[in-house]
């Protein structure tokens, strides 16, 4: 073999090299301005929620135009003072508990057991009865507020926090979450189950829900976040201060603010209500993104 050769054929292996650091470098900048992108969209996004912050802590007297831009004169906690007054917080916040908790606890149940049977069950009518379920999908939740109205007049609970849960313990999202998360589980795992004498149960509690706890996790997400934020519902079914959540006892400060434009005092009770929401997310934040992704929700 000739000294030209052998040139050749180091060029021939240094030339892959090169090409993987080009494209390396490529996807450095692809990566640098997505990330660029990503941080100013978040921003965009987080504007609300610093207008809040800023105005909650800005004095009553103060117009925006007047002091420090952020804060005007003086940092001041007497937005946060006068929205506590306001309204009975502590109820509201343990109504708003009770019925996040309670709704997310029959919903795991119901959307098990359905999530199963749509799986791995078979019976007469299977997809149609699925079918009928996700149509609640597209309904709009305000077309169905006067009949479930009517039938918690009917069933006596109007104006208890039973009337609060009751709508939302069976979830279409939940039942197509959890039969899909199902299906993706081996059917030899619960055959070998069964040959043990392992009953329905026992295969759901010792095979599935194991192996769907990602899912779970997302879901209960999602749930959690809707039923905190809901407000028209519940300041409809309710008429005391004990049984109405944190989000009607907000509309107090949108009262208040008739007369005088609180602004400060409004914006300070909407970092109460959120508040527990956001801590959540900061401490679980990795696991939030690790549950969504591995459930497959986009």
């Amino acid at each position: 073999m000739t000294h030209n050769d052998n040139k050749a054929q180091t060029k021939n292996k240094r030339e892959p090299k090169n090409s993987d650091s080009s494209a390396l470098q490529k996807r450095n900048r692809w990566s640098i301005a997505a990330d660029l992108f990503t941080a100013l969209f978040s921003l965009f996004w987080l504007l609300p929620l610093i207008f809040a912050i800023l105005m909650a802590f800005r004095p009553r007297a103060d117009v925006l135009t007047n002091g420090n831009v952020f804060f005007g004169s003086e940092i001041t906690f007497a937005n946060f003072q006068a929205a506590w007054n306001v309204a009975p917080w502590e109820m509201h916040f343990i109504t708003s508990v009770i019925v996040v908790f309670g709704v997310l606890f029959v919903q795991l149940l119901t959307s098990t057991l359905a999530g199963y049977a749509f799986a791995k069950m078979r019976f007469t009518g299977k997809n149609i009865l699925l079918f009928l379920i996700l149509l609640q999908l597209m309904i709009p939740t305000g077309v169905l507020l006067v009949q479930n109205l009517a039938t918690v007049r009917s069933l006596g609970v109007f104006d208890t926090r039973w009337a609060l849960m009751m709508p939302y313990w069976g979830s279409a999202f939940g039942i197509l979450l959890m039969r899909q998360t199902f299906r993706g589980i081996p059917s030899d795992l619960e055959e070998a189950a069964r040959i043990d004498g392992a009953n329905t149960a026992q295969v759901l509690w010792n095979i599935y829900i194991p192996l769907s706890i990602p899912t779970y996790v997302a879901f209960a997400l999602v749930s959690i976040s809707a039923r905190w934020n809901e407000f028209l519902w519940p300041f409809i079914v309710t008429r005391t201060e004990e049984v109405r959540p944190l989000t009607v006892g907000l509309n107090k400060l949108f009262q208040s603010t008739e007369s005088g434009a609180l602004y400060g005092q409004l914006m300070a009770g909407t970092l109460i209500v959120i508040a527990p929401l956001v801590i959540l997310f900061i401490l679980f934040q990795r696991r939030f993104i690790e549950s969504f992704a591995q459930s497959g929700i986009k």
